[in-house]
């Protein structure tokens, strides 16, 4: 296999773990203030995720830094075309990190009102950005054969991909409800299982939306793979609605989450070997041949990662495994 092909499939690999983990992540802060009715409430959702979200966002660096070192000219064109859309993320996840911390540093209702808005809005804008370059990426962006991005922030902003923002939204939505079922006590399961519910009942019209778009609008069922794939998540997320609806917990996370898994393989599948696709001429669109670094380079990548990522994969998991147990009110940190 030639080396910027596993790169490809490592870097998609990165963006499946990070959309499976900051997706309950995001759920989670965009639920907030809306399941928690007092500040004890509230308190006890952040736990289910404060010993977690930035170990999350840690993928999220990865996959950049990946996308950055295995195929620098992609990384060019991407933060000079998307930099206001990158902009806004960036400040949305800065302000929710500093939320995190300040939020219980004073006890004044206001003030920690304040802050659990700002960890909503720094879920919300991130969740639905995703899905917005997502859908840009597969539709295509005006790309010039100088491998530069022609466009205006507006260019990135269609029917299509705002579908695709609100379908990315909504399934992180319904997916931060389903976590909050296996992670929190008594009145507040079911009043997840209530969120994920109408969240989910709103994502399945977006998603059906988002796939019928991505018929017309895009080549990706051209490729059979890609085409099943995506079929194969909304048959999950369906699996994942029944099961909470009858109160399978479990099943419906771990379906929930096969449901995200398979999304990204989905658009992935589709668009390779591209990585964007131009607009303007498919031709100028990058590839992994066109935009990829040296064969050194990727050789010298491949072994620090087959050296450093069982250890971050390792670590990441006794976190999670000391973390296990449903967050009781006795046992608040943050």
């Amino acid at each position: 296999m030639e080396l910027s092909v596993l790169w490809f499939i490592l870097v998609t690999v990165l963006f499946i773990g990070f959309f499976f983990l900051e997706g309950f992540d995001y759920g989670v802060g965009i639920l907030l203030p809306f399941l928690g009715k007092n500040d004890t409430e509230r308190r006890v959702l952040i736990n289910t995720i404060g010993p977690v979200w930035d170990g999350n966002e840690v993928w999220m660096i990865t996959a950049g830094g990946a996308m950055f070192a295995a195929f620098p000219h992609v990384y060019a064109t991407l933060f000079s075309g998307f930099y206001l859309a990158l902009f806004l993320m960036l400040m949305a996840l800065i302000v929710r990190g500093v939320a995190f911390e300040f939020r219980s540093k004073d006890g004044d209702p206001a003030w920690r009102s304040t802050w659990d808005w700002m960890i909503f809005a720094g879920s919300a804008v991130p969740a639905l950005l995703w899905g917005v370059a997502v859908a840009n990426l597969i539709q295509g962006v005006p790309i010039n054969a100088e491998m530069q991005y022609v466009g205006t922030f507006f260019d990135l902003l269609s029917p299509y991909t705002l579908v695709g923002g609100m379908a990315f939204f909504l399934v992180f939505t319904f997916h931060g409800a389903m976590y909050l079922t296996l992670k929190t006590e008594e009145q507040m399961v079911e009043r997840a299982r209530q969120a994920a519910i109408r969240a989910g009942a709103l994502a399945a019209v977006f998603c059906l939306a988002l796939v019928g778009m991505t018929y017309t609008n895009t080549d990706l069922f051209t490729r059979m793979g890609a085409g099943i794939a995506l079929w194969g998540a909304v048959a999950l997320f369906a699996g994942a609605y029944g099961a909470m609806y009858v109160k399978r917990y479990g099943w419906g996370f771990i379906l929930s989450s096969l449901t995200i898994v398979l999304t990204t393989v989905a658009f992935f599948w589709g668009l390779f070997p591209r990585l964007i696709v131009s607009s303007l001429n498919p031709s100028w669109s990058l590839t992994i041949t066109n935009s990829a670094s040296t064969p050194y380079t990727l050789t010298i990548m491949t072994i620090a990662a087959l050296t450093l990522v069982p250890v971050v994969l390792v670590y990441q998991a006794w976190v999670y495994w000391t973390f296990r147990k449903r967050v009781s009110v006795k046992e608040l940190e943050y």
